[in-house]
């Protein structure tokens, strides 16, 4: 029966991306089409969907850093909306059942308030997978919104350990401190297992073993372990290579994840509407996310694709509302219009996301007006002055570029990255680096790129050299434009839009270490 809803998923998903929209709106049609035709999910399915959420959050946990979570710009946003938005939702629901709707006349106060809680949270899930399919988990918007969803987890995990009387028992203790004792235990292993098959299974047996079921052990949420185990590995260098093993197995569990929701929906004409109704007001919410992270010194582009990101509601609305379900304070009815209005949301965010960049540019004379007078670090100007030749991706290819122009003409080339710890890494060693994002509109206005004349994109995603070469042709660019692809389609679509040359990563490797083999030979 599985093999059966995975090759559904793939139909659904295959047909959707040819319309370049984002897969996971196909696998959620798949499930609603399964459950239409009268499937239920599966105990295998429900596992391999929980697996797939537990892997994403060690994998979210592998990104992310403490120091993080403490900015302002990201606890206090993430504080105000779920407050604010809990209070808006519990009005609204209140106010419905005061006009006599149906299934809102059942709510009580604190039954208003559990729904309306639970709509305030964002999917982790669509947010990681969005901002990973545009190659966007380190810009500042990426870590200000993966931020707010971790608060939110963490009012989510708070929550279910109250509603449930669940709480820590005596292993807690021993747990935590055991973790952080044998923390260089935990690294001496990471280096050991290397680069192939060890790896993955590494990952597999510290975010499940160690991370969900030891604490689950504990008396504390697994998925929390899973997310702290992650993070007690973020600043380790193999980190990222860590992540990326994980990758695939992740997405494919993942789709688990997104046909349980379709076919988890006790789908009726009541739920749909109200769930409707629910969707229909969606853009308040996100209207609090770009208000609030506003307020903490953000750029107007920043919060906003910050709150594009969080245009959804949330798997964990259906958690929390399965809790109260389960102890009589709301009846099973609702699980379906959370269900059914986050599947909606989903549809509607993934193309939203997509058209983000060219959204802001038509908003941006609106939005400016609202624009923080404060600057953070990140957002400061970017000064070209006296360069030649700017290099965007300072990754494996982009520094070896550097190093090779810099070597035979030295102080014509900058480097522009948007990691702050690659962009402090290279300046460390001499180079100069700046931090700054391509596909930011704003960027090109801010910087006057008179003298340069060549760039190069070397970001490791297509689509975020995409972006930025549609920037640099609004911003009138007449230099030479070079960038790197994957596979022979990408190379052909840059040229198309006016690259000049492109480099073919895998094909031409091989042709650049078998030049350096022969000036060696016969030098």
């Amino acid at each position: 029966m599985e093999l059966l809803f995975f090759a559904i998923a793939f139909v659904c998903g295959f047909s959707v991306y040819q319309l370049k929209l984002p897969p996971l709106i196909g696998f959620l049609m798949a499930g609603f089409i399964l459950n239409l035709l009268g499937h239920q999910t599966t105990e295998l399915l429900t596992s391999l969907a929980d697996l797939g959420v537990t892997l994403l959050l060690f994998s979210i946990g592998l990104k992310l850093k403490v120091s993080n979570l403490i900015k302002p710009q990201v606890w206090a946003p993430a504080t105000l909306h779920i407050v604010v938005c809990t209070a808006f939702f519990t009005s609204l629901l209140m106010l419905l059942g005061y006009i006599s709707l149906p299934l809102f006349t059942e709510l009580s106060l604190t039954s208003a308030m559990l729904v309306g809680f639970a709509f305030s949270f964002s999917s982790t899930v669509f947010a990681v997978k969005v901002l990973e399919e545009r190659g966007e988990m380190a810009t500042l918007h990426g870590k200000i919104s993966i931020g707010i969803l971790v608060m939110q987890d963490i009012f989510a995990v708070a929550f279910l350990a109250i509603s449930t009387g669940k709480i820590p028992n005596m292993w807690a203790l021993v747990l935590l401190v055991s973790l952080f004792a044998l923390k260089p235990v935990m690294f001496w292993v990471l280096n050991r297992s290397k680069h192939g098959e060890l790896l993955p299974l590494f990952g597999f047996f510290f975010a499940l073993v160690i991370g969900y079921h030891a604490f689950e052990y504990a008396g504390l949420k697994g998925d929390l372990g899973a997310l702290i185990i992650g993070m007690m590995f973020a600043p380790h260098k193999k980190a990222s290579e860590l992540s990326k093993s994980l990758l695939n197995l992740k997405d494919i569990m993942l789709v688990g994840f997104f046909l349980n929701i379709g076919l988890n929906a006790n789908i009726s004409t009541n739920a749909f509407l109200i769930a409707l109704l629910l969707v229909i007001v969606l853009p308040i919410k996100v209207s609090l996310y770009y208000t609030f992270t506003n307020l903490f010194g953000l750029r107007a582009r920043t919060s906003l694709l910050s709150a594009f990101t969080l245009s959804n509601y949330s798997e964990f609305g259906l958690i929390v509302c399965a809790v109260a379900a389960s102890s009589g304070a709301i009846t099973s009815d609702w699980l379906a219009v959370v269900a059914i209005a986050v599947s909606l949301t989903f549809v509607i965010a993934s193309p939203l996301n997509k058209r983000a960049n060219e959204l802001f540019v038509k908003l941006e004379p609106f939005l400016l007006k609202f624009e923080s007078c404060k600057r953070l670090e990140e957002e400061l100007p970017v000064n070209l002055t006296d360069t030649q030749i700017v290099i965007f991706g300072m990754g494996r290819i982009g520094t070896g570029a550097y190093e090779t122009i810099e070597a035979s003409n030295a102080g014509i080339i900058a480097g522009i990255d948007i990691k702050p710890e690659v962009v402090e890494r290279h300046v460390k060693r001499g180079r100069r680096v700046l931090l700054a994002d391509a596909t930011d509109p704003d960027f090109w206005q801010r910087v006057n790129h008179s003298n340069v004349e060549m760039v190069m994109l070397a970001m490791p995603k297509h689509m975020q050299n995409i972006y930025a070469l549609e920037q640099l042709n609004a911003s009138g660019f007449s230099g030479q434009v070079t960038a790197i692809a994957n596979y022979p389609d990408q190379q052909k679509e840059l040229e198309e839009m006016g690259v000049d040359y492109t480099y073919n990563f895998y094909l031409e490797a091989g042709s650049g270490f078998a030049e350096h083999v022969k000036q060696k030979l016969f030098s």
